[in-house]
């Protein structure tokens, strides 16, 4: 069916205020379809006439509309915009907005070009960011992996620093290194999977045996002469010396001979050397001792330490017992005494001797023990009290709180001529212990004191002592200087003594 103009006019005005017809409700009320109504509207919107398509309302007329309001009124004075504006539903402040927006549009295109530009650069650096951290995981992945299959293949040891491997051995590592950086392993983990170097990789990569075994070494300038070793075997076999390790024989050619010859770790050397450095007797390594209850000595009588221990008789199951107190200062056996039972009386008689012999009583004395019923006596307890001293005792069920008492009856028991078939009387027990007693303060060069006796700390003599040590090793140095290529061993007095220190305390 074919309109007229004049009906078609009529029909695209009821698009417009006052009306504001959707195309929908046209359609409708006159009865023709949508899609010819949209064609009328379109071929009046190409010649310049206003015809909002999304929206009744002026503010949700598309950006196309409001420049065709802006330029129909662009030519009209006031009355005739404020005509145009009432006719259309419009206000005059509208129009104006309109044509400001449209004035500034080429502003405000160049500021949205610079932003999107700027967008786009911003878009485009995260983009690359992401795919370089996307890359750094997948190779982290693929290390990670290949390491794993390397700590699975490459269970094996290859020595240490120092140690030879062989070239079988080199090989299989420098193979299995190159298949995990073949599979994304970085060289310096690889190699710390396997336990080797960088350095060390590329030396086995080369090829080639271990040439130290056939390497000439040239003779240090400084080396022991032959009779020099000659000399330090034959003091170790003096028969005075020959119960002795090197610890105790090098302070006691110092002291009784002015003769020094090496130092500790060569005399040591030269009887591994020469196949005499053997463990003897019955002791076994050495063990870590326990802590707590401490307690600090600064001079002799101020800590001591006593305990009990079985002596073994020539009557299988019966036993002595051997009191023993040692100051921790000194090292010094203070009281000690065998009885053929073990009670607080005996504790009460031995300590109370000691105290007297000393003469510290009613001084400042720390007397340390363990838990044994011997040692926390009632009567005993009140005896200390009325000596003045303070009792100290190992914390409950821990058995190396007692250290110096402990390392004493080591040393007892240890003795070259203690009896291992057991003592026949306590007559016998009681003489060998006093001879033991003897030996021990009066000659036994103890370890943890500078080699002095337990007797010259207790009596202030040892400074003289080791300072005389003091300048025999200057004197052996200065005569061969090649030989000392530090300092020469420290001979100042031992300080003050920790019972049980801290670790830190005895680490320093």
């Amino acid at each position: 069916m074919k309109y007229s103009e004049e009906r078609k006019e009529a029909v695209l005005k009821k698009l417009l205020p006052p009306h504001n017809r959707t195309v929908a409700q046209l359609a409708e009320e006159e009865g023709i379809s949508t899609a010819t109504l949209y064609n009328w509207r379109k071929r009046a919107r190409s010649r310049g006439r206003l015809l909002p398509e999304n929206s009744s309302e002026p503010e949700g007329w598309s950006a196309q509309d409001k420049f065709n309001a802006v330029l129909e009124t662009a030519a009209l004075s006031e009355t005739e915009v404020a005509e145009y504006c009432r006719r259309r539903g419009l206000y005059p402040e509208q129009i104006q907005r309109w044509r400001s927006s449209c004035e500034q549009a080429n502003g405000r295109d160049d500021a949205s070009a610079r932003a999107d530009s700027e967008t786009v650069k911003s878009e485009r650096k995260r983009s690359r960011q992401l795919e370089r951290e996307l890359k750094r995981k997948e190779a982290a992945l693929a290390e990670t992996a290949a390491l794993l299959t390397l700590r699975k293949k490459g269970q094996c040891d290859l020595g240490g620093r120092g140690r030879m491997t062989s070239g079988l051995d080199r090989s299989r590592a420098v193979a299995l290194v190159d298949e995990a950086c073949a599979q994304g392993a970085r060289l310096k983990e690889a190699c710390a999977e396997v336990g080797i170097g960088q350095n060390t990789y590329r030396r086995w990569a080369r090829g080639g045996e271990d040439a130290r075994p056939l390497a000439e070494r040239p003779t240090p300038g400084h080396a022991l002469s032959e009779p020099e070793r000659a000399a330090i075997l034959a003091q170790c076999h003096r028969p005075c010396f020959a119960s002795l390790p090197p610890a105790q024989i090098i302070p006691r050619l110092l002291d009784d001979e002015g003769l020094y010859l090496a130092s500790e770790s060569t005399f040591y050397r030269v009887l591994r050397a020469a196949g005499e450095q053997q463990r003897r007797g019955r002791a076994a390594p050495p063990s870590n001792p326990g802590l707590p209850r401490r307690h600090k000595a600064h001079a002799p009588n101020e800590v001591w330490s006593w305990d009990v221990t079985y002596l073994p008789t020539s009557v299988r199951g019966r036993f002595l017992y051997l009191y023993l107190i040692i100051d921790i200062f000194s090292r010094k056996i203070t009281g000690f005494e065998v009885f053929d039972t073990e009670n607080a009386a005996n504790s009460r008689a031995v300590i109370e001797r000691a105290v007297l012999r000393e003469g510290v009583a009613h001084r400042p004395l720390v007397l340390h023990a363990d838990n044994g019923s011997a040692m926390k006596g009632a009567t005993l307890r009140a005896r200390l009290e009325t000596l003045g001293v303070t009792t100290s005792h190992s914390r409950p069920r821990v058995s190396n709180d007692n250290a110096f008492s402990e390392a004493l009856f080591r040393t007892c028991k240890y003795r070259p001529s203690y009896p291992p078939e057991g003592f026949e009387t306590l007559a016998d027990a009681r003489d060998w212990v006093l001879a033991f007693v003897r030996w021990y303060n009066d000659e036994h060069r103890h370890s943890a004191i500078r080699y002095v006796t337990p007797t010259q700390r207790h009596d202030g003599r040892e400074g003289a002592i080791l300072a005389e040590r003091h300048r025999l090793y200057r004197q052996a140095r200065a005569q061969a200087p090649g030989r000392w290529p530090g300092a020469t061993r420290n001979w100042d007095p031992v300080g003050p003594v920790w019972l049980n220190p801290e670790p830190e305390l005895e680490a320093a």
